[in-house]
C-alpha cells in the first residue's frame, strides 16, 4: 500500500543527548496510527521532524513523497496538525478565525466561505460559528481545532492529544470524527494520546516509543501475542471468593506462567487454553467461579509490560 510516512533511521540529537535514535516509521495511507510513549520518549521530536520543523541529526523523513527537510512547504500544503494546546483570536469568530487559516494556505474567500460552513457543520460548530472563540469551552476549541485541519483537506493529519480535558461524550464525539476524517477522506492520522483505551479503540496499528527508540509496533492482537507468547493465552476468572489456598493451587498449574489478583478476580497468562484446569483446582479448594473468559490483553496492559520489560 501507498506509503504517507516514511522515515529511515531517522536520528535527532540535542547537545550530545538522544532524543530519536534509528527511527524506522513505515504508515500507510488512511491508516489511523497510534504514536504512544511517556514524556520525554522522542514523540514531540518526530512530529517536529515530520512537519519539517526541526532537521534530523542524521537519517531521512518523508511525507506524502516529499522530504521534510528539503521540502517542508510541501510537506505542510499537504499535512493538517492539531497541536496538543491548540490555540486561536480569541477576539475573532470561529468563522472569521478559519476564513484567516483558509487565507494562509492561499485559498480564496470566494471558495473558502462555501467549506468553512461544511467543516464547521461537520465538527458540530456551525450553530455557534459566529461566536466569538474566547468564549468557547475546551471541547469547542479541540472541534475548532479539527475544523482547522480540514479546511485545506489534507492527505495527512497529525492529532497530538486531541481530547484531553474533554468529558466523555465530547471524546467520544471526538474520536467518531478521527475516524470519519480516515475512512471518508481516506486521510491518514498519526494519532499522539496517553488515553491508551482510546488509542485502542480506534487505531488501526500502535507504535511504542521509548528513549527515542520504537520499542514495539502493530495492531493490538499482534502486540498482545508477543507478550503472552505465540502459543500463549489469557484468562480471567472471577470466583465467589478467592483465599490464599485457591490462589496458591492456580499458580501451581503446569502451564500458567503469571497470575495477578484485584478483589475476587484472577488474571492469568497460559501456555495454552488451561480453562479447565483452572476450573478443577478451584473447585478442588471449595471456590465457586461466577465467570470465566478468555480475554485479550488491552493496549493499557501492552504498554506497561514493555516499559516493564525494558
Amino acid at each position: 500500500m501507498e506509503l504517507v510516512v516514511e522515515t529511515q533511521n531517522l536520528c535527532k540529537y540535542y547537545d550530545g543527548v538522544k532524543a530519536v535514535e534509528n527511527l524506522n516509521l513505515r504508515i500507510r495511507r488512511g491508516e489511523i496510527y497510534g504514536f504512544l510513549g511517556p514524556n520525554g520518549a522522542g514523540k514531540t521530536t518526530t512530529i517536529l521532524m515530520l512537519l519539517g520543523l526541526t532537521e534530523p541529526t542524521s537519517g531521512e523523513v518523508r511525507v506524502c513523497g516529499h522530504n521534510s527537510t528539503r521540502e517542508p512547504l510541501e510537506v505542510k500544503r499537504l499535512t493538517g496538525y492539531l497541536p496538543e494546546n491548540v490555540g486561536f483570536y480569541e477576539d475573532l469568530t470561529a468563522r472569521e478565525n478559519l476564513q484567516y487559516i483558509a487565507r494562509l494556505n492561499g485559498i480564496p474567500d470566494r471558495e473558502s466561505a462555501k467549506k468553512i460552513d461544511e467543516v464547521l457543520e461537520r465538527v458540530g460548530l456551525l450553530e455557534v460559528a459566529d461566536w466569538r472563540v474566547g468564549k468557547f469551552s475546551r471541547g469547542m476549541m479541540q472541534r475548532l481545532g479539527i475544523a482547522d485541519v480540514l479546511i485545506k483537506d489534507p492527505l495527512f493529519a497529525i492529532l497530538d492529544e486531541p481530547t484531553t480535558g474533554i468529558d466523555p461524550e465530547g471524546a467520544s464525539q471526538i474520536l467518531k470524527l478521527i475516524v470519519e476524517m480516515s475512512r471518508e477522506r481516506n486521510m491518514t492520522v498519526l494519532l499522539a494520546s496517553h488515553l491508551l483505551y482510546q488509542v485502542q479503540r480506534i487505531c488501526d496499528r500502535v507504535g511504542i516509543i521509548s528513549q527515542g527508540k520504537l520499542v514495539a509496533e502493530g495492531t493490538i492482537d499482534e502486540l498482545g501475542s508477543k507478550i503472552t507468547g505465540q502459543s500463549g493465552s489469557m484468562v480471567e476468572v472471577e470466583v465467589s471468593e478467592l483465599t490464599p489456598d485457591l490462589l496458591q493451587a492456580v499458580k501451581r498449574i503446569k502451564g500458567v506462567r503469571e497470575v495477578e489478583s484485584s478483589g475476587n478476580t484472577l488474571r492469568l497468562v497460559c501456555d495454552g487454553d488451561l480453562r479447565a484446569e483452572i476450573s478443577q483446582a478451584i473447585a478442588e479448594k471449595g471456590g465457586t467461579i461466577l465467570g470465566l473468559r478468555g480475554r485479550i490483553p488491552t493496549l493499557e496492559e501492552i504498554y506497561l509490560r514493555y516499559f516493564r520489560e525494558g
